[in-house]
């Protein structure tokens, strides 16, 4: 094993930006090009998906998508992906896995958008429309721009699948405790980065109505040039894998497969329903999933707020996409900066501070747009002198909101979520994490969802029943700050090697690797 490495080695200010020591790079900086490919489709993906749903069939149809479609979808994709871990190699299951949605996007843009007129059943969506409430519209959209529901479904599922689990599942395998605290928060660049790159990529190729000829097409045009894109940072992700599995997990300093393989030995295999039940009984995962349930149910209820008022300022695809992709590049460009200092955060201030962090900032500027979501009439004086109009000035806070959550999001929640799982055992890690990020986020996104769909069916649209959101994400942080508390004293507890009953399961072999005082 390498000679453990400290960040204090390398002096304060490098210790503060850059905590890796130089042999380290063969293995960091592959998996942050990893991260930056799956991170750069992620963000084209998250972009298009929500202009082709806002600018078709409303804000009001995501709610119906995330729990009628999402849901779903992500369900049986877990229950594949764990029948497939018993029978593929791990390798051989992350090509299993990506594959499949580069073909789909590929054939979104060059089969199913240019048919859509054919392919959409808007004859008999508008009979089913003439019995149903106006409230279930969205539901009813679902149904009418199928294509474009199905584009929705996958890209959401991409975030889970390949960016949660395919990606962190492999870097949490193949990473320590002690490169973890250095490397994560780092890696984290990388999906920034991608944010710099793709945010620019997708104002230009959606501002390229006024370049085309009369008579084009514009947003098929960008959707061509965007999936394009998405396939090829897709095969260069493969291609990165591929090298890492011959190059870098072949090297003993930076991974011990007879260690694996041992932990393998000592664990059975389970079905699927077993792990649900093995996993329901650890508080260690509990708290995990409430973690990550409450903070998708908190985002998506503002972003579908968000996104209503986003419509109404750019109701056409390629003007709406255009300021996703300078509001992708914004949040990118906040985020680098707080990737350091969430790196400092984490060394300095612990796994418990970190990770309250994003709640707490959620909560605060969650309070700040709602209440001027809610309150603008009264500020109609002081709108006016600020030469704008309510409507700009929403869009503006809500993507003030976003870009503040979302960086706090990326810089810490996700690094210290990551974290938590390193000490399981292989069972709970491949399982577990498969149950959690896969179904437990898209539950979130859902429980959100479950509640604007019971407000829209009683009060008919999304202006409506923003008081009652804003309540609901309240109540929701809340809880989550409550499990982040918990859970930041069962993981100082395992890490330290105290092997409570009510914390996560056994796990000595993925800790032993480590001096205590370097995990703790």
């Amino acid at each position: 094993m390498s000679k453990e490495i400290k960040p204090a080695e390398f002096g304060t200010l490098r210790s503060f930006f850059w905590p890796v020591h130089s042999y380290e790079l063969k293995k960091l900086l592959p998996m942050l090009l990893m991260f930056l490919c799956i991170s750069f489709n992620y963000t084209i993906l998250r972009d298009t998906k929500d202009t082709l749903i806002v600018t078709s069939s409303g804000a009001e149809t995501i709610p119906f998508l995330k729990v009628w479609g999402v849901v779903p979808a992500a369900i049986i994709f877990m229950l594949l992906y764990a029948k497939l871990s018993n029978i593929l190699s791990k390798e051989n299951l992350f090509y299993a896995a990506i594959t499949p949605f580069l073909l789909f996007f590929a054939l979104f843009a060059l089969v199913l958008y240019p048919n859509r007129e054919m392919l959409h059943p808007n004859v008999s969506a508008d009979l089913i429309q003439s019995y149903l409430p106006t409230g279930l519209g969205g539901l009813v959209a679902c149904y009418r721009n199928w294509t474009y529901s199905l584009f929705y479904v996958l890209s959401e599922i991409w975030g889970s699948a390949v960016l949660s689990l395919m990606f962190w599942g492999f870097a949490n395998e193949i990473s320590r405790v002690n490169e973890a605290k250095r490397f994560y928060t780092l890696l984290g660049i990388g999906a920034n980065i991608a944010l710099l790159l793709s945010g620019p990529a997708i104002v230009y190729f959606s501002d390229i109505r006024k370049h085309l000829p009369a008579g084009v097409d514009a947003w098929q045009v960008s959707l061509n040039y965007l999936m394009t894109m998405v396939v090829v940072s897709g095969l260069i992700t493969i291609g990165i894998y591929w090298w890492m599995n011959r190059k870098v997990l072949t090297d003993p300093r930076f991974y011990d497969p007879q260690e694996e393989k041992k932990s393998k030995k000592s664990k059975t295999k389970m079905g699927i329903l077993e792990s649900f039940a093995y996993l329901a009984k650890s508080k260690y995962i509990l708290s995990i999933a409430i973690v990550v349930i409450a903070y998708g149910i908190c985002i998506n209820l503002v972003e579908v707020t968000w996104k209503g008022q986003l419509k109404l300022q750019y109701p056409s695809p390629n003007d709406y996409n255009a300021f996703m992709g300078k509001f992708s590049f914004m949040t990118g460009a906040t985020t680098i900066i707080m990737m350091f200092v969430g790196g400092w955060v984490i060394r300095k201030k612990g796994w418990g501070f970190a990770a309250m962090v994003t709640p707490v900032m959620l909560l605060i500027t969650g309070i700040g747009f709602f209440g001027f979501i809610i309150f603008r009439d009264n500020l109609a004086g002081f709108i006016s002198v600020l030469g704008t109009t309510p409507l700009m000035l929403a869009v503006l806070f809500g993507m003030a909101q976003n870009i503040l959550s979302k960086s706090t999001k990326y810089s810490l929640f996700d690094p210290t979520k990551e974290m938590a799982y390193i000490p399981l055992d292989q069972e709970s890690k491949v399982k577990g994490k498969a149950a959690i990020d896969v179904v437990g986020a898209r539950l979130g996104k859902s429980g959100g969802s479950f509640i604007q769909q019971g407000l829209l069916v009683v009060f008919g649209s999304i202006g409506a029943i923003t008081p009652y959101v804003a309540f609901a994400m309240i109540a929701f942080i809340i809880a989550w700050m409550f499990a982040a508390k918990s859970l930041s004293r069962q993981f100082n507890a395992l890490t330290s090697g105290d092997k409570s009953k009510d914390t996560a399961p056994t796990a000595a072999p993925a800790i032993k690797t480590e001096p205590e005082h370097v995990a703790s």
